[in-house]
């Protein structure tokens, strides 16, 4: 017999095995009267700060009358033999679980990545904090193993109905991740270790098999059309009719740009598509090859908020985290304002603030922690719920700003606006994105043709000079790298977000005593949360509506948000894929 059980004791009674023992003996003796021993295996452990008494709460397993053990996933990878062939567009978690899920049938993976791999990416991303140069498809959130593999590695997710957390938590560890990740509350690979786990997975891919091909960006989709005659033609999904008599185009493989700028392409049995939520070039694509598959959804835009380390950790732990002997604190903070959500997201204890942007005269920023989570300050974005019917409303409200500072084509014409559409909360980011980038380095003429050392200095304002609606006089230090200018950020920012950030960040003050703080930055803007855009689906199947064969899946689907459910979801996609081709 097994029996689940959980025990709590002070922060600093963590170290006392017979205290711990004698509370997990009574815990059982609640749910089991027999008198046989029991051997106790540890499962989790989660830290309770609330109430102003810091606690543990401590999981186990007890095992009665039979041995303990952790069931451990055999992993079953077959060698491909070429005679059934996926492509996947994209190689971060949900393109190389989908991968390694096809492989267990043997059938080969062709990934087709448009940034570089760990290690050529690692100089791309230095570039863009150096030199302020971003390299439009090798950056933070383009290249071997997608925007989380250098923006943290948090593998914490609720989706536990998606799919086996568990397999998803094994398969890291079985490429070289700490198996701690396998009982820690809230587990966390650490953006200095993810890139070798990656590496390991590629090599383990390619020696099944299975193939990558980097700096190769996706342009076109291959399908099936009809010709004068009725009978079927091939050609490109931007130029030929896109419904056969029979029901809807079939994908058959994509166009992929090259380094060198020739065109190639890759035929296959189906399609994967795993681009992540920055791929607006893709949605383009879909939107001109098949409207139909593309509805508009709910996303959020908002700030990077970051504060001193140890500030966070005495709000969290009530002063108590050195004698606990706990890492740097986390939280997690939510508010309704106004009939729309405010919520922290992407919560970085001990991180850092990096600029995210994929592309020049833009500036995004997101959050990251190494595995130590030791750096001298805790960020988070603070961000508000936006949704289909405030875009366009939001973006006719600034249209005419937007003219005066030559956003206007961003924004697009009074008609475009009227019509509406599935890209338009593409625009609203994009445009977002550029105009922090002119309240930035360039506000100041440091940034010139989007090159040069100050062409990703982020605008940026302390919290209570926001709240205070004046001018930040100084910043704070930062983790920021790139460096920051002040800015009246509760000026520029869309007044529907501005206004619910400054009630939610009173919000989160009761909460969270001193988190309004002079020492509190805001750091602007925070946008690629999740994609504006949900590509549709068939629920069982997986396989796009109005493109057949063709599998979109993880973030850049808009089915999925995180490294842990864009994996399950591309295991799901993978096998979907392969029992409805009967392969």
């Amino acid at each position: 017999m097994i029996f689940d059980l959980s025990v709590v004791i002070k922060a600093q009674e963590e170290s006392d095995k017979n205290l711990i023992q004698k509370k997990l003996n009574a815990a059982l003796r609640q749910k089991y009267s027999g008198g046989e021993s029991a051997e106790f295996v540890f499962v989790k452990k989660s830290v309770d700060a609330r109430h102003g008494q810091l606690k543990l709460c401590l999981r186990y397993k007890a095992y009665v009358g039979e041995k303990p053990g952790l069931a451990q996933k055999e992993f079953s990878w077959r060698k491909a033999d070429g005679s059934k062939k996926v492509v996947i567009v994209g190689s971060g978690p949900a393109g190389l679980f989908a991968a390694l899920k096809l492989l267990e049938r043997g059938v080969q993976p062709i990934i087709i990545e448009r940034g570089r791999p760990t290690s050529e990416r690692k100089r791309d991303i230095a570039a863009i904090s150096v030199k302020g140069i971003v390299d439009a498809d090798s950056n933070y959130c383009f290249g071997e193993g997608g925007a989380g593999t250098f923006s943290d590695g948090k593998l914490y997710t609720r989706s536990n109905k998606r799919g086996d957390i568990g397999e998803v938590l094994q398969t890291f560890v079985h490429f070289g991740a700490d198996p701690k990740i396998l009982t820690d509350a809230h587990p966390h690979i650490g953006t200095n270790k993810l890139p070798q786990i990656i590496n390991n997975m590629r090599a383990k891919i390619i020696e099944l098999g299975g193939e990558f091909h980097f700096e190769s960006r996706v342009v076109d989709f291959i399908i099936d059309g009809t010709n004068e005659g009725g009978a079927p033609a091939f050609g490109l999904a931007t130029d030929v009719n896109r419904a056969t008599a029979s029901g809807p185009a079939t994908v058959r493989g994509v166009v992929a740009k090259t380094a060198d700028g020739s065109l190639k392409e890759f035929l296959a049995d189906a399609v994967i598509l795993a681009t992540g939520h920055s791929a607006t070039d893709i949605y383009e694509l879909l939107a001109r090859a098949n409207p139909q598959s593309l509805e508009a959804k709910t996303f959020a835009v908002g700030v990077r908020a970051e504060h001193p380390r140890e500030l966070i950790d005495k709000i969290q732990y009530h002063g108590k985290r050195a004698e606990a002997n706990l890492g740097a604190a986390e939280y997690r903070l939510t508010a309704q304002v106004e009939g729309r959500g405010v919520y922290s997201f992407c919560m970085c204890p001990g991180g850092f603030v990096v600029p995210s942007a994929s592309g020049p005269q833009e500036i995004v920023v997101n959050g990251m922690s190494a595995a130590e989570r030791n750096s001298a300050w805790s960020n988070a974005a603070i961000v508000v719920e936006t949704r289909p019917e405030d875009v366009a409303q939001i973006m006719a409200g600034q249209k005419a700003a937007a003219g005066s500072l030559g956003l206007a084509s961003d924004i697009g014409s009074s008609q475009e606006l009227a019509a509406g559409g599935p890209v338009l909360g593409l625009r609203f980011r994009s445009w977002l994105e550029r105009l922090t980038y002119l309240n930035g380095g360039a506000s100041l003429g440091l940034a010139k043709n989007g090159q040069g050392q100050s062409a990703q200095t982020a605008p940026a304002q302390r919290m209570v000079d926001f709240l205070a609606g004046r001018q930040s006089s100084s910043l704070p230090r930062s983790s920021y790298t790139p460096g920051l200018v002040a800015s009246r950020l509760d000026l520029w920012l869309p007044p529907f977000v501005a206004r619910r950030l400054a009630e939610g960040f009173k919000a989160f003050d009761k909460n969270m005593k001193g988190f309004i703080s002079p020492d509190a930055l805001l750091i602007a803007s925070e946008t690629r949360t999740s994609t504006p855009v949900r590509i549709l689906r068939d629920k069982a199947t997986f396989e796009c509506q109005g493109l057949a064969r063709l599998y979109p899946c993880g973030e850049g689907s808009g089915w999925s948000g995180g490294i842990v459910s864009s994996a399950m979801d591309g295991q799901n996609s993978a096998a979907a894929l392969l029992d409805q081709l009967s392969i």
